[in-house]
């Protein structure tokens, strides 16, 4: 099959388009055809080797970590999807490989793809909306009437994470740069910030929730704005101990990932707050809840462009820039 891959770690340089072997689903998973993947930030890490950590150390390495496409085998045990079936998925950061004809996914982090969402719309979804969700409601309780600010609204992870807010009757305030100012007001956000003309400390207060995507300066000013009893959820920060707990990692790194965090938790707490990291999770469970939010028109993916697979390394340059609004995705098969 056709994929993009990796013999050594490095940058865009190492990136090769060819041919690779196609695997076979094991027992409780999936064999995807497919058809687009999404590009996000932690490719980069995992091509520069800066995932390495919490990888499988065997190389030639297939990239890409969310994709839509059409099962076209099962597994032993498997019992919700059958061959045919069209759905979309985060795969599980150490199975990766959706930058590929076919991919093999587990069962449990699939969801149904929303009818009314082709294959290229879908893979925009799966990590930045599971990502938002996981910091709003998981780790942060958001709730109806809660005041939340969602820094870089017009990214992959803000974008959705404005809709998502707004889905559940929160006040959403967020910041952005001034091209994107109307987007984000299309997508429901309350108070738009345009991050170069005003400080977000001026234009906003008593915040129930903040999700911070950008970490160092921008985290450390933003624990003055909580809300006694509000939480700041980063993507952006320092791993925490139970990162390390859960890629069984040295005890003695986790426990000097909880020394790297003494600042923001000091931060958070002299706020009468409370500081989160999250690395989200793979949950087909919770990737069914947003489908339904997708299918009733409370959520849309926003795509800035769309690369064939074959150029799959100039998405990544184009992605590592940092100037795409919403997401870029990979179409590996064009649509008939």
């Amino acid at each position: 099959m056709k994929a993009i891959y990796i013999r050594r770690y490095g940058n865009n340089q190492v990136v090769e388009y060819g041919e690779r072997p196609k695997s076979q689903p094991g027992n409780g998973q999936l064999l995807v055809q497919v058809h687009a993947a999404g590009v996000n930030p932690v490719d980069f890490k995992i091509r520069d080797g800066k995932a390495k950590l919490i990888m499988p150390g065997a190389l030639p390495l297939v990239l890409g970590n969310e994709l839509s496409g059409v099962v076209v085998q099962t597994g032993a045990g498997v019992s919700r999807f059958k061959v045919g079936d069209a759905v979309f998925a985060r795969m599980d950061i150490q199975k990766i490989g959706a930058f590929a004809e076919y991919a093999v996914v587990d069962e449990g982090d699939a969801a149904f793809k929303p009818a009314n969402l082709s294959h290229v719309q879908a893979a925009a979804v799966p990590l930045a909306a599971l990502t938002a969700w996981q910091a709003l409601f998981e780790k942060a309780d958001l709730k109806a009437g809660h005041t939340v600010l969602i820094h870089a609204g017009s990214g992959g992870v803000g974008t959705l994470a404005i809709q998502l807010a707004k889905s559940v009757g929160a006040v959403v305030a967020t910041t952005v740069g001034a091209r994107n100012v109307d987007l984000v007001r299309s997508l429901g956000a309350d108070i738009v910030i345009d991050y170069a003309r005003a400080r977000f400390e001026d234009c906003v207060r008593d915040c129930d929730v903040i999700l911070d995507t950008q970490g160092g300066a921008i985290q450390q000013r933003s624990f003055s704005l909580l809300k006694r009893g509000g939480t700041l959820v980063t993507i952006n920060g320092m791993p925490d101990r139970a990162f390390a707990q859960r890629f069984k990692l040295n005890p003695l790194l986790g426990w000097m990932f909880h020394l790297a965090n003494s600042k923001p938790r000091r931060l958070a707490q002299a706020a009468g707050g409370r500081y989160e990291y999250l690395f989200m999770h793979p949950s087909g469970e919770q990737l069914t809840q947003i489908a339904r939010l997708l299918e009733s028109g409370a959520v849309k993916p926003v795509i800035d462009r769309v690369f064939p697979l074959a150029q799959t390394a100039e998405a990544l340059a184009y992605s590592g820039t940092g100037r795409a609004t919403g997401k870029v995705v990979i179409e590996v098969r064009p649509a008939a």
